[in-house]
């Protein structure tokens, strides 16, 4: 079994979204931007790194073994910011203030229409996972014949409401629609203060519970290292990497961020406070979460808090830990649909006028989106599909391989060999782990269904 189944003083004519100069000319008016706070930013960037991906990270320990396991994502989060550094620096020598003004400065239009591509595709790949693990929490979801109960399910019984369909549909109308219908992402800064803080209270109930079992020496010792015993174990260790590259992906929400700060130049300490803040929090989860749950560790580390912990008020705190996940994804929501509805509107209408600006596309584009969300959640059964098609294909590409590739091109001749050294060991682990990490799946699939036809 595979994982798979488990960014200077801007001048008018900078761009200032991640669409096209003339967008930004013509919003460079707007007097929403331009006055974010630096602890705005840091809220909104960290929003961006934190979501769905800290709940599939104890998961990526029962694979690798504790040490290995916080050493990569240790190693991934460097190269996060290594190729966050390459995108602030270049879009500097540029003279231009988005990911895709980079993209089309080193590789013509082509290499932007690509960027937007993918990013469309990775932000609308994370907004159904995020979809399928709230409908998770407050509905319940079945694996191998059992049935996790929802929070719904638990405190009001079955009902239509209750149900995955009907609760998916009143929270995307309640909750969702209002918070995507804000046109600047640093409106969002007092909802990612909120997100934030209950992604803070997930991981101190976790350490807490873990603690408390540690002292009472109800935990077992947990495995140090991968546990290699055939060819196809050892494959499945390079399954992990889309899933913290996956964890990691902020890059698309960087250039908006910056472009809505005061202070612009304040953008890399930015990036460096947030990844510092979230890398923290992901091994804090990784190892806390291994350790509670051991190797029955879930590939959604959330449906394990629905058993008894073996600790005082176990069922409020199981309330507690999925309530307050499932909010702050719904937190989460409508920073990754900011980037996801800028993107789609600037691939689809290139030469229009700036999306804020246009009520009518506003609203279209947005409720188009929510609607493909709430449809790929309904039909795509759970995370890990939607994790290892968007984390070994487009993540790679968005985190390691367009920066890497940039920097490589150095169209302004400002790379040293050092950084073209680590651009090209980025572009190198991730084609490897990518290609590695999808055999490995498409095999495992195969297997699968050869063991399904054979005859007993």
């Amino acid at each position: 079994m595979t994982l798979g189944q488990l960014t200077e003083p801007k001048e008018e004519s900078v761009i200032l979204s991640l669409l096209s100069e003339s967008e930004s000319q013509q919003d460079a008016g707007d007097p929403a931007r331009n006055n974010g706070s630096f602890t705005g930013a840091v809220l909104n960037l960290s929003t961006t790194i934190v979501g769905a991906g800290i709940m599939a990270l104890p998961a990526t320990m029962k694979i690798l073994g504790l040490i290995p396991g916080l050493s990569l994502l240790v190693l991934v989060g460097l190269l996060t910011y290594v190729s966050v550094e390459f995108l602030l620096r270049f879009s500097k020598a540029a003279r231009v203030n988005s990911y895709g003004g980079v993209m089309e400065d080193a590789f013509g239009q082509p290499g932007r229409i690509l960027l937007q591509a993918c990013i469309i595709l990775k932000t609308m790949g994370v907004l159904i996972i995020y979809m399928i693990i709230i409908g998770d929490v407050i509905s319940g979801t079945s694996l191998k014949g059992v049935h996790y109960t929802g929070v719904l399910e638990e405190w009001f019984g079955v009902c239509w409401w209750t149900r995955r369909t009907g609760a998916l549909f009143l929270t995307t109308i309640l909750i969702l629609v209002p918070l995507v219908s804000f046109r600047h992402v640093d409106s969002l800064k007092f909802s990612s203060a909120v997100s934030v803080s209950l992604a803070v209270v997930f991981v101190v109930i976790t350490a807490g519970i873990t603690i408390v079992k540690l002292v009472r020496g109800d935990i077992y010792m947990p495995r140090l290292f991968p546990d290699v015993a055939d060819q196809a174990s050892f494959w499945k260790l390079f399954t992990v990497v889309p899933v913290m590259v996956t964890s990691y992906i902020c890059h698309y929400n960087v250039h908006p961020i910056q472009n809505e700060l005061a202070d612009s130049s304040e953008m890399q300490t930015v990036v460096q406070t947030s990844l510092a803040f979230c890398s923290s929090i992901y091994i804090t989860t990784s190892l806390f979460g291994y350790l509670l749950f051991g190797d029955m560790t879930m590939t959604d580390v959330l449906a394990n808090f629905d058993t008894d912990l073996g600790v005082p008020y176990s069922a409020i705190l199981n309330d507690i830990v999925r309530v307050s996940y499932a909010i702050h994804l719904m937190l989460v929501f409508p920073v990754i649909h900011f980037a996801l509805r800028l993107n789609l509107d600037g691939l689809a209408f290139p030469s229009a006028h700036p999306l804020p600006l246009d009520s009518k596309r506003f609203i279209l584009i947005t409720a188009g989106l929510i609607g493909c969300v709430f449809l790929g959640a309904t039909f795509i059964p759970n995370i890990w599909d939607a994790f290892q098609i968007t984390g070994a294909t487009v993540a790679v590409c968005v985190g390691f391989i367009f920066p890497g590739s940039i920097v490589l091109r150095d169209g302004h001749g400002i790379s040293k060999r050092k950084d073209k050294c680590l651009a090209l060991i980025m572009i190198t682990l991730a084609v490897i782990c990518s290609f590695i990490a999808i055999s490995s799946d498409i095999y495992d699939v195969f297997r699968n269904i050869n063991a399904v036809s054979s005859p007993p």
